[in-house]
């Protein structure tokens, strides 16, 4: 189960990130973190871009709702989504 925890301003949930994908994709939920595969390198923050990019996409929300809260630098990343109830966002990543 995606570890979701509700704080000021939103969800904030776990991503686990590998770079140099094949292609983007929703790879599932592994370990309370959501699996996130990107064809960005992980280079001066080009997975980062990528990642907040293809989950807005993904949700259905303006890129401005999502914000990197912690791992800029590690594969293990938070994100924190504004505007989502939790029920909502597992819909929305098909969970």
């Amino acid at each position: 189960m995606l570890d979701i925890q509700t704080v000021e301003g939103g969800l904030s949930f776990p991503v686990r990130v590998s770079p140099r994908a094949s292609r983007d994709q929703l790879a599932g939920e592994a370990q309370g973190s959501l699996k996130v595969r990107l064809s960005a390198p992980p280079v001066e923050g080009a997975a980062n871009l990528a990642l907040i990019r293809f989950l807005a996409k993904a949700l259905g929300l303006p890129r401005s709702q999502l914000r990197l809260l912690a791992g800029h630098k590690s594969r293990q990343k938070r994100v924190l989504v504004q505007g989502l109830e939790p029920a909502q966002l597992l819909r929305r990543l098909g969970l």
